[in-house]
């Protein structure tokens, strides 16, 4: 409603559109179009108790989220162009969350009128319209929750908010004084919908959206990508309905399904909803449940447009109940297919928008997200199920190997590696997955027994980096057994303790090899054994001929030449310059470095063959965990794998060759399920995890795939070998651990334990580790990266991609049964 400026009157709307140069006019025009909210007016109408002037009676926090901590949040509102909000200012609503609009329906005109004509007085005397009534405004999908704020136990604090930004939630107080507005929908059209059929509207409202050719109208179902984020379904939408300003050219308004968010997304990153089986991942299914909702809600939505019915599923179980939705989708949304899932023409834009619905009762998680600021209560059925479990086993003597430790569900899939008790199928593929993740304090990200955890509490013995959850503890161990541990200083895990039996947690005495067997037998896929060859004898040994991918440093030159093999060719591919540079420095020449492995074609296989061995690692930032905006297998340097793979295939012996030969591909543990079964299947065969702790002062753990003979035989240190940090050090200088964790590229990975210390006292005072000591931690000789004037950052950069010698060493021993040796 506004005033004419100094009378009091009130202007007929389409008087008050149809006046664009009038300054008032204008201002308020401006006003709505920025979505901020007019300041206080009236002396007699207090302003709401807990509002600011430019919050119009609506308060967003993000404290409420409706996703967990442990869930990525579908990908929303990047900063592009300068309006939208980025991911890092999560406890941002979104601009859909707070929209308002000026077109009203008879109803509400009339609460207005007579509103307006018990304020006119007033009004009058200072020549102000009235402050707008505050709105309740509800997002698609989302219903407030309560959620406790969790806290890391040991000072462990969280550096990474971008994993816990959820939905906002919304908290409106409204003066006594003004009259109950009525409740408005999420996508209410805005008041410039309203003025379409006007002259005086503008031309930008009238031309046509998204007219750049490219496709993805208004309505229809999309795949979307932005920088940061997975792929992620979604619905084009009008700008009107995202109360922000018309998308720029290329580019589409699209709102997100499972919290309804929006994002502005370049038309180039978007694909259509029928390219379900490339872009759907079954990891995120299994983990997350905001990725779980959307899959649902995308599904629904084209099971309307589409006509599609689904015969009624008898099984109680939600997953039986999604699943022939999720066939459907893989299966081209037939009968129709893509024709089916756009929408109608005469639709009005404004009706396209995500469906508020949600999962009933969906499976939990398939683990318990770690500590963050928007997570909500463990889940009650879980906690009951846990609880039940140590009743079963301690009253009714139940044999725990029945039971998930995780979970607390019976018939366990395989056994639990530390601890007496078994994992379900969908707790060891988290359990496979985040094992090995760590954090940059060194400690384990998530609990040792659960591989979730809230709440964890970090083992005080320096040499050890688990830690658990409180869960666990006051589940497993004894009801307060989380509160006893906080008060003692240090707290020793129970991998530390004395080998006893605690409540029902008791650890396995022979956990190290169980470990190892439960890396090894985990077997997703089934594969036919390799091919063993038959030992040559010695006279007919000949050099070996190695083709080496993504080289590194030559580690495996050296290793070769320590185990003292007779190298024909080493031919090496390796696009560092500073690699290169310690390989040609230290191995004088005798490596042919052939740069990138893309530009190798089948002809330089064949003249360069043939190769005896062929090993490589391709780069793991796009396949670790521990990287959130990791690209998987198929983007990214991920996809360098399939170059590995295609020589691979080249250099194999054609058909009647009979002669013996090798392959090894290594990689980080800490990879996703699927991406580490996509690897197996086609290299058809299961890996090996090896963790160089064994035979070494640091930790790191990697898979490796391949043929070599005896490959999952037991890791054994040699006299050589230096087992524990002092080995390692210069003289005068003392090692405050025995072991140091995983070192990789990054400096702060030297810093060691939850107050992160330097691992090395020198003169009374705390030192890093020097070049020459990295270098004898990884097994390398002392200054064997000292070359071309490297400082100490690049030096460390080399040893953090590089692999363990000893752990080489180990794989490429039995060999010597087939190759001439010096």
């Amino acid at each position: 409603l506004v005033f004419e400026k100094e009378s009091g009157q009130p202007l007929d709307q389409s008087t008050a559109t149809a006046m664009p140069s009038n300054k008032y006019s204008a201002a308020i025009m401006e006003e709505s179009n920025n979505m901020t909210a007019t300041a206080a007016v009236n002396g007699d109408t207090p302003p709401a108790e807990g509002l600011s002037e430019n919050d119009s009676g609506v308060e967003l926090t993000n404290e409420n989220s409706p996703l967990t901590g442990a869930e990525p949040p579908s990908p929303f509102s990047p900063k592009q162009n300068g309006d939208a909000a980025s991911p890092q200012d999560g406890n941002q609503c979104s601009g859909g969350s707070r929209k308002r609009s000026r077109k009203k329906s008879e109803e509400e005109e009339s609460t207005w009128d007579s509103y307006s004509e018990e304020k006119a007085s007033g009004a009058s005397q200072l020549g102000l319209r009235q402050r707008p009534r505050p709105r309740t405004i509800f997002q698609a999908g989302l219903t407030p929750h309560t959620h406790n704020k969790p806290r890391r136990q040991n000072r462990k604090q969280e550096n990474s908010m971008l994993l816990c930004v959820g939905g906002p939630r919304v908290v409106v107080a409204v003066s006594s004084e003004v009259p109950e507005a009525p409740r408005l929908e999420l996508m209410e059209q805005d008041s410039k919908d309203s003025a379409q059929s006007s002259s005086t509207s503008s031309s930008s409202e009238t031309q046509p959206e998204y007219n750049d050719n490219k496709g993805f109208g208004i309505g229809e179902l999309v795949w979307g990508k932005i920088k940061g984020f997975s792929w992620w379904p979604g619905i084009v939408v009008t700008w009107r309905a995202t109360g922000k300003r018309q998308a720029s050219h290329g580019m589409r308004w699209l709102q997100w399904f499972g919290d309804g968010k929006f994002s502005e997304v370049s038309a180039d990153k978007l694909d259509s909803i029928t390219a379900f089986p490339k872009f759907f991942s079954q990891a995120s299914y299994t983990k997350l449940a905001s990725y779980r909702r959307a899959i649902f809600q995308a599904l629904e939505m084209a099971s309307v447009r589409a006509e599609k019915t689904f015969p009624p599923c008898e099984s109680d179980n939600p997953e039986d109940q999604v699943k022939p939705m999720l066939d459907w989708a893989n299966g081209g949304f037939l009968p129709k297919g893509e024709e089916g899932l756009k929408p109608t023409h005469n639709s009005n834009p404004l009706d396209h928008h995500v469906f508020d619905v949600s999962l009933p009762e969906y499976f939990p998680s398939a683990k318990r997200p770690r500590v963050s600021l928007c997570k909500n209560k463990a889940a009650p059925e879980e906690s009951y199920c846990r609880e039940q479990m140590v009743n079963e086993v301690l009253k009714n003597k139940s044999c725990i190997e029945d039971f998930c430790l995780s979970c607390g569900k019976m018939r366990a899939a395989t056994f639990h590696p530390l601890f007496e008790g078994g994992l379900c199928q969908t707790c060891k593929d988290v359990y496979l997955e985040m094992s090995y993740m760590y954090d940059d304090d060194g400690y384990q990200s998530y609990c040792t027994v659960c591989c979730g955890g809230r709440e964890v509490l970090l083992c005080g013995n320096a040499n050890c980096c688990r830690c658990f959850c409180v869960d666990c503890l006051d589940i497993l161990v004894n009801p307060g057994a989380s509160n006893n541990a906080r008060y003692l200083d240090p707290w020793r895990c129970y991998m530390c303790q004395p080998l006893l039996q605690y409540g029902v947690l008791k650890r396995r005495h022979d956990w190290s090899l169980k470990l190892q067997e439960f890396f090894a037998n985990d077997n997703g896929q089934e594969f036919e054994k390799p091919k063993i060859y038959p030992a040559v004898p010695a006279e007919q040994r000949r050099p070996i001929r190695v083709l080496s991918l993504f080289d590194g440093i030559a580690t495996g030159y050296l290793v070769l030449r320590d185990l003292g093999f007779k190298v024909d060719q080493y031919i090496a591919s390796e696009v560092c310059e500073d690699s290169i540079s310690v390989g040609v420095v230290r191995h004088e020449g005798k490596i042919q470095y052939v740069h990138d492995v893309r530009n190798i074609t089948r002809k330089n296989i064949q003249e360069w063959g043939p190769f005896d061995l062929v090993i490589g690692g391709s780069p793991c930032n796009d396949l670790s965990i521990v990287n959130p905006a990791r690209k998987g297998l198929y983007e990214g340097t991920g996809r360098l794998f399939f170059e590995f793979y295609r020589l691979l295939s080249e250099a194999k012996p054609k058909e009647g060759e009979h002669r013996p030969f090798f392959w090894m591909f290594e990689n980080v543990v800490a990879m996703g399920v699927n991406d580490k079964r996509d690897i197996s299947r086609f290299l058809e065969c299961n890996p090996v995890m090896i963790d160089a702790i064994e035979v070494s002062a640091a930790h790191r753990a990697r898979y490796f795939w391949g043929n070599l003979p005896g490959m999952n035989r037991p890791l054994c240190a040699s006299g050589m070998d230096k087992l524990e940090l002092q080995d390692c050090l210069e003289h005068g200088r003392v090692a405050k651990f025995g072991k140091v964790r995983t070192i990789t590229t990054r400096s702060n990975s030297i810093k060691q334990g939850k107050d992160q210390h330097f691992p090395v006292l020198m003169n009374g005072k705390e030192d890093i580790l020097w070049c020459t000591e990295l270098e004898r931690i990884f097994g390398f000789p002392v200054h064997y990266t000292d070359v071309s004037n490297m400082g100490r950052g690049a030096r460390q950069k080399l040893l953090g991609r590089s692999w363990s010698v000893p752990v080489i060493r180990h794989l490429f021993a039995p060999l010597k049964d087939y190759f001439a040796c010096e």
